[in-house]
């Protein structure tokens, strides 16, 4: 069996790809960033063939840079964005219209009418999903109103659609394998998480055939192999997972209760609840965590649209950035936000809000606001909204935080998990590899490959960093905390 295991991070922004060795160390990875599509203000698109090409060249460079030799790969693992939808022909294997994206709200109208129509409870008990343009099914539906011809070919079964990991197994297998696993198809809106089908009524609803959907299965398994034109060998595919779950595999959270945060484009949230689904009674969104060995683990998640996004603003939007790492600098360079606060709802608010509407706003600008105010205002709302998602989390579970796992590029920046743990007041835990999305598909398809037996094989490789512990004032804390809920407030309903 080989040695290497090679892992597909295919993200909102970039394609990356990273090698393993057979311990589960990361070696190292190479990425190349994609086009952001805006068309329309709130439209947000991908091109899937520029995609698919950049991921095929970050695999090629890494072979190279580490000179791997093929036959030694043993598996490939995909993690994957969420809730982005290609829907393809199947005989030509052409995208009938661009990737629609999760930040995408240009089916808001479409979800708002089914929640005045009363569908929203249908759709929840289902799904666990609240009904949002964040998910698939509407986009899904859109393209096939809104691309002509399409839905007649849909009906006729020749087209397929499904979430980009299904885009790339299909490509990288050739056609050989049009599947998913069971935490991307949680995602869909489509899903029926307790009987782990797609919903005959949902499918009804959306209007969407049966016959375009991949089918779906464990996390870790045989997804296929890539074919060997690519990449000179045949590589088995042996896990699958979003990017969410994969991450929360990653920090080996698999104990109930136990719960991590992920600094990416947006920020996500998640706890492992075991297996059984907690209902949220304040808007998060009940997910499917990881399906292993014939068992589901479920989630409570709270998902935060914007985050390392912000920053990403505050260098190209706005220019007050050279890099994404000068905001750690220029945040300590003022002792405070000088009563600033960002509240970056650039494409609506996220848990526990669900503000389709919301508008990025600042607010307590004065005469003596600077850049270095606003960017750490900018650096502190993404800690505030892990709060907000973290209170309505507990409340939902019963169950306390003791400690929470951070990962992703924004977890790197030290001023902002001191604050992170200041407001939260509890221990912010950094592990040594902050790339914990590629690192829990690797484990996954590790495991799915015969490389590990069992999740006991794999908690020795992961490392401890850091812990920030919290330092902040009890009156301080929940001055701010109330501030920023003020603020959230003049953001909210904006658009609408």
């Amino acid at each position: 069996m080989g040695k290497y295991i090679i892992t597909i991070d295919q993200g909102t922004t970039s394609c990356r790809a990273f090698v393993y060795d057979e311990h589960g160390n990361c070696l190292g990875g190479r990425g190349k960033e994609f086009r952001q599509i805006y068309p329309k203000p709130g439209w947000v698109e991908h091109d899937p063939v520029e995609i698919l090409n950049a991921q095929i060249w970050a695999i090629d460079k890494i072979i190279e840079d580490y000179n791997i030799d093929v036959s030694e790969v043993a598996c490939i693992g995909i993690t994957n964005q969420r809730e982005t939808v290609v829907i393809w022909d199947r005989d030509t294997g052409h995208p009938i219209y661009n990737a629609i994206v999760w930040q995408c709200r240009r089916t808001a109208d479409i979800c708002e009418s089914l929640v005045e129509n009363g569908y929203e409870k249908t759709i929840r008990n289902k799904t666990g999903l609240v009904v949002d343009a964040y998910f698939s099914a509407s986009k899904m539906s859109w393209i096939l109103d809104n691309v002509e011809g399409a839905r007649e070919k849909a009906e006729q079964g020749k087209l397929l659609a499904g979430t980009m990991d299904s885009w790339l197994i299909w490509n990288l297998t050739k056609g050989g394998s049009h599947l998913t696993d069971y935490t991307n198809a949680s995602r869909t809106m489509l899903f029926n998480i307790d009987t782990l089908c797609w919903d005959k009524d949902l499918l009804e609803l959306f209007d969407i055939p049966y016959s375009i959907l991949p089918r779906v299965q464990d996390s870790a398994g045989f997804f296929g192999n890539v074919h060997k034109e690519y990449f000179g060998e045949e590589i088995p595919i042996t896990g699958v997972a979003g990017d969410q779950q994969s991450a929360l595999f990653g920090q080996l959270c698999f104990d109930r209760g136990m719960a991590k945060n992920t600094y990416g484009t947006g920020c996500f949230l998640l706890m492992n609840t075991g297996d059984r689904r907690i209902e949220s009674k304040n808007r998060l969104i009940t997910t499917i965590a990881w399906g292993l060995d014939g068992h589901i683990t479920y989630a409570l998640e709270g998902s935060v649209f914007v985050a390392g996004a912000a920053i990403q603003w505050l260098r190209d939007g706005i220019g007050i950035l050279g890099n994404a790492a000068q905001s750690e600098e220029l945040a300590m360079a003022v002792e405070d936000t000088g009563g600033v606060y960002v509240v970056p709802a650039f494409t609506g608010l996220g848990a526990p809000y669900w503000d389709m509407h919301a508008r990025g706003t600042i607010v307590g600008i004065s005469r003596g606001t600077n850049r270095n105010h606003i960017v750490r205002a900018t650096l502190e709302s993404l800690a505030y909204q892990t709060r907000d998602v973290l209170e309505a989390m507990q409340a939902d579970s019963g169950i306390y935080l003791t400690e929470l796992r951070v990962d992703g590029g924004a977890s790197a920046n030290n001023f902002l998990m001191q604050f992170q743990s200041d407001i939260l007041d509890v221990p912010v835990t950094r592990p040594k590899n902050i790339e914990t999305t590629a690192q829990g598909v690797a484990y996954l398809s590790g495991i799915g490959a015969g490389l590990w037996k069992d999740k006991v094989e794999i908690e020795k490789s992961w490392k401890e960093d850091r812990i920030f512990y919290p330092s902040m004032d009890g009156d301080e804390r929940s001055h701010k905390y109330y501030n920023w809920k003020r603020a959230v407030k003049r953001s909210t309903r904006w658009s609408g």
